[in-house]
């Protein structure tokens, strides 16, 4: 049961730090658990994470002193000419889902891929995530289409589908 008093808290998103580490694994292995959210069974150590996320476009999501979740953004490739391509990844806490939290995560994190010369984003989801699909088709991702028996999760062969969201302002010439 969420106390009424968590629906009217105010959330305050800022630059992720390593000092918020502790709870966006927290928040992160909620999602892992789900087994809806990701192909991964455990969560990283903080420096395997922050070699493989870019440096900018890290957020989290605070309501007062606990984090809610958190928002980042993956290169898709290390070749020169995808260097404007990333991919998204969003997580919400279970006692923080609903309330519009994701989308002002995922909104601001386009802010700043575009800040940072990134004009397209992806999203892999599995297509029973039907809240992340619709959270990514609400902030401008089209489907690009369905990956079939992409890869395994727990012994089961798993669909993903593609989402992207190109930008309005950068990569337009």
């Amino acid at each position: 049961m969420i106390d009424a008093n968590l629906k009217r808290m105010k959330f305050v998103i800022e630059k992720m730090r390593a000092r918020h580490w502790a709870g966006v694994r927290a928040v992160y292995l909620e999602g892992i658990e789900t087994g809806e959210a990701t192909f991964e069974l455990e969560a990283p150590a903080w420096e395997i994470w922050d070699a493989s996320h870019l440096p900018f476009a890290r957020l989290v999501a605070l309501a007062g002193e606990r984090l809610a979740g958190w928002a980042a953004l993956s290169p898709v490739s290390t070749r020169k000419v995808y260097a404007g391509v990333a991919e998204v990844s969003v997580y919400v806490g279970a006692e923080f889902r609903g309330r519009g939290l994701g989308r002002a995560l995922l909104e601001a994190l386009i802010r700043e891929s575009e800040a940072n010369g990134v004009w397209t984003l992806q999203a892999g989801i599995f297509p029973e995530n039907s809240a992340s699909v619709a959270l990514h088709t609400a902030c401008g991702f089209r489907l690009v289409g369905r990956r079939e028996r992409i890869g395994k999760l727990r012994g089961r062969w798993r669909d993903t589908v593609l989402l992207e969201r190109r930008s309005s302002v950068v990569g337009t010439d």
